[in-house]
């Protein structure tokens, strides 16, 4: 028993194949803006993607930041760039992004002050994304409701943080030696689309913070960038391009 149409079927599929690949190079050579300021910023948004044959033109002031294949190139105006380069990256900086991401991060303490006549330190940023700086307000995307942690940078003296929510008031202990605090989800459960306020904890101001449900937390740089882009988490998003420009190559 013949079959005269085997050979036929077997080129489709190898042509489907090579279909599969060009599309996948395509979408790999793909850049996004993560993060835009200057007089150009309305015209390359954060979250904008860019093919590989796209060109990037801007003006004196302006800053684009670029990720491509999970890393950053930073571009500044004026100029016209490619939308696409080779961007060279530290060992230590993508040990940064990896503990950045990670779905069960390591508590570690980590001071972010000193004592005596020294200067107070407060630009460290939280180590990893799903903890909560509360420090910083807006949309914050939750990981784990369960296990939502509260962070600041310092840890040699005693806060009390104060969260209310719709007229209900808890507050919460940040002891001496330690950087993070469990938000208090036995009297006060994280809810999604409503809005808490926090103050004192060495707030000048009160900070006001919506949490945003994830269906499941993304294991790569790029899934975590469109997510956090797609639910507005815009002060996580910094944190994580904060993370991956530190050994960025500069230009176009």
């Amino acid at each position: 028993m013949s079959f005269p149409d085997l050979p036929m079927r077997r080129l489709g599929m190898a042509a489907a194949a090579i279909m599969a690949v060009a599309v996948a190079g395509t979408a790999a050579a793909q850049s996004m803006v993560v993060r835009s300021t200057g007089p150009s910023a309305s015209k390359y948004p954060t979250g904008t993607k860019l093919k590989s044959t796209d060109k990037v033109t801007l003006v004196n002031g302006d800053r684009v930041v670029l990720m491509q294949a999970g890393k950053t190139r930073t571009l500044s105006g004026p100029g016209t760039f490619g939308a696409t380069g080779t961007v060279q990256v530290s060992q230590s900086m993508g040990t940064t992004v990896t503990r950045m991401i990670a779905k069960s991060p390591t508590m570690r303490s980590r001071g972010g002050a000193t004592r005596g006549d020294n200067p107070v330190v407060t630009d460290i940023r939280a180590p990893n994304l799903w903890y909560l700086d509360y420090r910083e307000g807006g949309t914050f995307c939750v990981a784990d409701p369960a296990t939502l942690l509260l962070w600041r940078p310092t840890m040699d003296t005693e806060e009390l943080l104060t969260i209310e929510q719709a007229g209900k008031i808890e507050k919460v202990a940040l002891v001496n030696g330690a950087n993070f605090r469990k938000w208090p989800t036995d009297v006060m459960p994280v809810q999604y689309g409503v809005e808490y306020r926090l103050s004192g904890a060495g707030l000048p101001t009160p900070v006001r913070v919506r949490f945003a449900q994830m269906d499941s937390v993304p294991d790569t740089v790029e899934g975590s960038v469109d997510m956090l882009v797609a639910k507005g988490c815009s002060s996580q998003l910094n944190r994580l391009v904060d993370a991956m420009s530190e050994g960025d190559t500069a230009g176009g």
